[in-house]
């Protein structure tokens, strides 16, 4: 079966619709999909799922998680490398930037995935969330990784992920907002605490809501994924409020 993969000969066995999703995937890869039912798992939101008779939902949350793995351990290299002096912290902070859901999310609607996933969901109805096409994208480099392996999925997301992504502009803005506003209270001789105000969660996604908390009172809020990442955001908030230059 592979080797009729690497041949093409399966394609001769498509129906009009599979060949036109191939070619939108061709457009994207930049060569044909081996595996084109893995790049259809890709493009199946768990909102689309259908679920199989052990009560199993296919949909591409196990492809998402591979392909966040895939990305982050590639930006991760390659940061590494470009940036052979700098600390941890600005390369933890660096690639956060650059796989944040928001981000993902514009580089997955620029390369094509909106159009993709229309040949996927046809007519049918659902509920995707605000980060759907940077969960795709994900989900997505978990298929190719799959389909051509690891040095393909790299050298896509090097020369074809990386070129949307404003680098530059993001190390500029690279900032810890958390440490800013410590050094600041300490400055100023300022009591600061971060107060966990609310934990909520689903399957999927934990969301955490911080409050930054000066000499007893509270002063801004942030959210985010994880504790530190909420803290950061009412750091930012709470610098933006006292006017702290970043």
């Amino acid at each position: 079966m592979k080797l009729f993969q690497r041949l093409g000969i399966h394609s001769l066995f498509f129906s009009t619709k599979d060949k036109q999703l191939a070619t939108s995937i061709q457009l994207i890869l930049g060569s044909k999909p081996f595996n084109l039912s893995l790049y259809r798992l890709a493009l199946t939101p768990a909102g689309l799922g259908e679920e199989t008779d052990k009560g199993f939902r296919k949909s591409n949350e196990r492809l998402e998680f591979l392909g966040d793995a895939i990305l982050g351990a590639v930006i991760a290299e390659y940061l590494f490398k470009k940036y052979p002096y700098r600390d941890e912290g600005f390369l933890t902070e660096t690639r956060s930037k650059l796989v944040n859901r928001e981000t993902l999310n514009e580089v997955g609607i620029k390369i094509g995935l909106k159009k993709t996933l229309q040949q996927v969901v046809d007519n049918r109805q659902f509920v995707g969330n605000k980060s759907l096409y940077g969960d795709i994208l994900e989900a997505f480099l978990g298929a190719i990784y799959l389909d051509r392996g690891y040095a393909f999925t790299k050298k896509l997301i090097l020369q074809r992920i990386l070129i949307h992504l404003d680098l530059e502009g993001m190390v500029t803005t690279v900032s810890n907002h958390k440490s800013k506003l410590i050094e600041w209270s300490q400055r100023e001789g300022n009591q600061v605490e971060f107060q966990v105000v609310h934990v909520s969660s689903n399957q999927r996604y934990k969301e955490f809501v911080i409050a930054v908390v000066v000499n007893g009172e509270e002063l801004a809020q942030g959210k985010g994924e994880t504790k530190k990442k909420a803290e950061q955001e009412a750091s930012k908030n709470a610098c933006d409020k006292l006017q702290i230059a970043r």
